[in-house]
């Protein structure tokens, strides 16, 4: 059975969140700074199990650019220059399905790793 497609897609910005609408009636509200840690990329994932590099202070994170890719994807630019995940309509759907869960553990791993949704502030005297 094929995944349902997207008919819909506005971004949002003053919210950040971009908001996909799909043929089944479903329709997801995803945060940027929840796609932005969920990037299919090998840079935030790694090339394997265990690779996967969290994610630090993107709660301000906004999109620059959506670009359509063929017919089954689109790649976001971030505010913060990563451009390089592909996010496929499956993929996208998976994240609006799971959501909750998946926000919940993103949250217990920066507890665990004593990390911040919020940038570093830049250290005293710089700009």
């Amino acid at each position: 059975m094929a995944s349902p497609s997207p008919t819909e897609i506005t971004l949002h910005q003053k919210s950040r969140v971009l908001e996909i609408a799909y043929s089944d009636g479903k329709v997801f509200r995803l945060p940027y700074e929840f796609l932005r840690v969920y990037s299919p990329s090998a840079e935030v994932r790694g090339h394997g199990p265990g690779q996967e590099v969290l994610q630090t202070g993107k709660r301000d994170i906004e999109i620059r650019a959506l670009e359509p890719v063929g017919s089954y994807a689109l790649q976001p630019r971030f505010s913060d220059g990563h451009d390089t995940g592909i996010y496929s309509w499956e993929y996208l759907y998976e994240l609006g399905l799971d959501q909750e869960r998946l926000w919940a553990e993103y949250l217990a791993r920066l507890a665990a790793a004593g990390a911040s949704r919020d940038a570093a502030a830049p250290p005293a005297g710089k700009p």
